[in-house]
């Protein structure tokens, strides 16, 4: 898996990417990863995040930055921690996941799904069937209530609507980033996690790629948390940006039935 990406930079700035995998313990993972800035190679200072997210950020003059990772993940990782404070904070709303806006509309449609499973099917089901998977249907600083509203979107917009829904019925929930073989078209795939019987479970609204084989990039709140690309001060236009994923061998049947976590 990895990416190639390329960014005309027409303004000093500060960019800050989050293409790397994260810390994968229990699994072996072999990676490389450049920064190509007018012709030359360029050092990234990295910063360790929450939950192991990634973030390489670099200043730069105007120019061209090419960016390059790949990376091989062999064997299957630990299951994701859960903390306290991550059972408080991801029941909070968020700047694009409008929990709280939520609230009586979510009981009303979920309330009376007592068995967590069955709520995270009836939630996927739900999203999947109201919304149409549209690339180019929203603006990157749309939220949940803006995306039911349009009954459209992306794979970020599927996982801020699931994410507020969850959490307007009590249940944590918290978007990642991944890379998704299977996945068409090809890019990054923003899914749920939801706290399920002890446990971090994935929610896909999209139904685009099966989840047994995500690899996980970055986790947060929402969005905001877990860009590829951030820009600070100056400015910059993606000129190019190429996704791969594959795994070894045939993709694994996914249902929508089944409590999958990322591994």
């Amino acid at each position: 898996m990895g990416a190639q990406l390329e960014v005309e930079i027409t303004g000093p700035t500060t960019l800050e990417f989050q293409i790397a995998v994260a810390p994968h313990p229990g699994a072996s993972v072999s990676e490389a990863l450049s920064f190509v800035l007018n012709g030359s190679p360029v050092s990234a200072l990295e910063i360790s995040g929450t939950h192991g997210n990634r973030i390489h950020k670099l200043e730069v003059p105007v120019g061209s930055l090419k960016v390059a990772y790949e990376a091989t993940v062999t064997g299957r990782t630990d299951p994701a921690p859960v903390t306290e404070y991550d059972l408080s904070m991801y029941l909070r709303p968020s700047r694009y996941a409008e929990a709280d806006k939520f609230y009586g509309f979510a009981a009303t449609e979920f309330g009376s799904y007592l068995d967590s499973e069955a709520l995270l099917e009836k939630v996927s089901l739900w999203v999947g069937a109201r919304l149409s998977y549209v690339p180019g249907s929203s603006d990157p600083i749309d939220g949940a209530v803006d995306t039911l509203l349009a009954g459209a979107g992306v794979c970020r917009d599927f996982a801020h609507l699931v994410v507020a829904l969850l959490r307007a019925v009590n249940v944590p929930a918290r978007v990642v980033s991944a890379y998704a073989p299977g996945l068409y078209p090809m890019d990054f795939h923003a899914v749920v996690e939801a706290y399920v019987n002890g446990q971090w479970r994935v929610v896909d609204g999209t139904l685009l790629a099966p989840r047994q084989s995500l690899v996980r990039i970055a986790t947060g709140r929402d969005a905001a948390d877990i860009a590829f690309l951030d820009n600070h001060k100056g400015a910059i236009t993606l000129e190019r940006i190429e996704v791969m994923a594959i795994v070894d061998g045939e993709l694994p049947w996914d249902a929508i039935d089944q409590l999958v976590s990322i591994g």
